[in-house]
C-alpha cells in the first residue's frame, strides 16, 4: 500500500456514500409521488362506492372462477420456485436441492411482495435458509440479484409484448397515442433482444472481487425470460378470471394492466402496493362496474397476497421450530 491508497480509499468511500444517498433520495421522491398520484386516483374511484354492492359482487362470484384464479395463483407460485433454483444453478450451487430453493424462493416473495420492500425482506428472508447451507451473505446477495433479474427480463417482456400486440392498453395509463406505445414496446424488446445477444457467447460478469456475478449465457437467459414470462401468465390470468365478466375484455390487454399496476405496486414499496395496484386497475379499466371491479380486486389480494403470506408464516415457522429442537438436542447430547 502507498501513501496515497488511504487518502484515495476515503474519497472513493465518501462518492459511494453520496452516490447511494442521491440515489435513496430519488427513490423516496418516486415512491411517495407513485402512492400521492394513487391516493388521489383511489379517493376519486372510490367516491360514490356502495359497500353493500360490493359485498353482493362478492358473494355472487361463481366457485368455478374462484377455483380458477386459485390454480392460477398456486401455478404462478410454483414457477416462482425456480427462479431461486436458476439462480443456485447459475452459480454452481448444486448441493442445495430443489425443496430448499423453493421454500427460500416461496416465502421471500410471498412476505417481500405482501410486506413491501421486497428487496430487503425477501433477501432476509433468503439469507435465513441458505446461511444454514452454508452460503455467506456476498452468496445470498448473487441469489438475489439473478432471481430478481428473471423477475425483471419476465415483466419486460410480457409488457413489451403485451403492448406491442395491443398498444391501446396502456394508453389509459400513460395517455400516449397507441402508435407511440407500440414504437415504446418495440424499443423494449429491441433491448432484450440486444442483452440475449450480448451474453449468448462470451461470459459476461457484473460487480468486483468477492461480489463479481457471472450473467447466463443466451440459451440460458432466454430459459430465464420464459420462467419469468410463465409466472406473470398466470397471475394475469387469475386477474383476468376475476374480472367482471361484461364487458368483454382480451387477455393481453388485461396482462398488460396487471402487469403495469403491478410494477407500479412494486416501485412504491407499499406493502403488497396497497392502494396503487388497486388505483391503476380502477383506473385503466373504467369500463367496468366499479363494484364488480373492486371485489374481484378485493379476491385478488386475498388469493395471491395474504393466503401466501399465511402459508409462508407457517412454513417458516414450522422450520423454526423444527431447528430450534435440533439445536437442544445437539446441546443436550453434548452435554455431561
Amino acid at each position: 500500500m502507498t501513501e496515497n491508497d488511504g487518502p484515495r480509499a476515503a474519497r472513493a468511500a465518501r462518492h459511494f456514500c453520496r452516490a447511494r444517498t442521491v440515489w435513496d433520495w430519488i427513490g423516496v421522491v418516486v415512491s411517495l409521488s407513485i402512492i400521492a398520484a394513487a391516493a388521489v386516483v383511489l379517493y376519486r374511484a372510490l367516491n360514490g362506492i356502495e359497500i353493500d354492492d360490493v359485498l353482493a359482487a362478492l358473494w355472487a362470484t361463481e366457485p368455478r372462477r374462484l377455483g380458477w384464479a386459485a390454480g392460477a395463483v398456486a401455478a404462478g407460485y410454483f414457477t416462482l420456485t425456480f427462479y431461486d433454483l436458476f439462480a443456485l444453478r447459475t452459480l454452481g450451487l448444486r448441493a442445495i436441492p430443489y425443496g430448499v430453493a423453493a421454500r427460500a424462493g416461496f416465502t421471500s416473495y410471498a412476505i417481500g411482495h405482501s410486506v413491501g420492500a421486497a428487496t430487503f425482506t425477501g433477501a432476509a428472508v433468503r439469507y435465513r435458509i441458505y446461511s444454514a447451507y452454508g452460503l455467506n451473505g456476498a452468496s445470498v446477495a448473487k441469489v438475489c440479484f439473478l432471481a430478481a433479474l428473471t423477475f425483471w427480463l419476465g415483466n419486460v417482456t410480457v409488457l413489451g409484448l403485451g403492448i406491442a400486440l395491443e398498444p391501446g392498453a396502456a394508453t389509459a395509463i400513460d395517455w400516449l397515442t397507441p402508435a407511440t406505445n407500440r414504437i415504446l414496446a418495440l424499443l423494449v424488446l429491441g433491448g432484450v433482444a440486444f442483452y440475449v445477444a450480448w451474453v449468448w457467447r462470451t461470459p459476461r460478469r457484473l460487480g468486483r472481487g468477492g461480489w463479481t456475478v457471472r450473467l447466463p449465457n443466451g440459451p440460458l437467459t432466454l430459459l430465464q425470460i420464459g420462467i419469468g414470462a410463465v409466472d406473470l401468465t398466470c397471475c394475469a390470468f387469475a386477474m383476468r378470471v376475476l374480472l367482471p365478466s361484461a364487458p368483454a375484455i382480451g387477455f393481453v390487454t388485461a396482462a398488460v394492466v396487471f402487469v403495469t399496476a403491478m410494477l407500479l405496486g412494486f416501485a412504491s414499496h407499499s406493502p403488497g402496493g396497497l392502494g396503487v395496484f388497486e388505483a391503476t386497475m380502477l383506473f385503466a379499466l373504467p369500463q367496468f362496474d366499479k363494484e364488480a371491479l373492486l371485489a374481484g380486486l378485493l379476491l385478488f389480494r386475498l388469493l395471491y397476497f395474504v393466503a401466501p403470506l399465511a402459508v409462508s408464516l407457517i412454513v417458516l415457522g414450522t422450520r423454526e421450530i423444527a431447528v430450534s429442537f435440533a439445536a437442544r438436542g445437539a446441546r443436550q447430547s453434548d452435554g455431561p
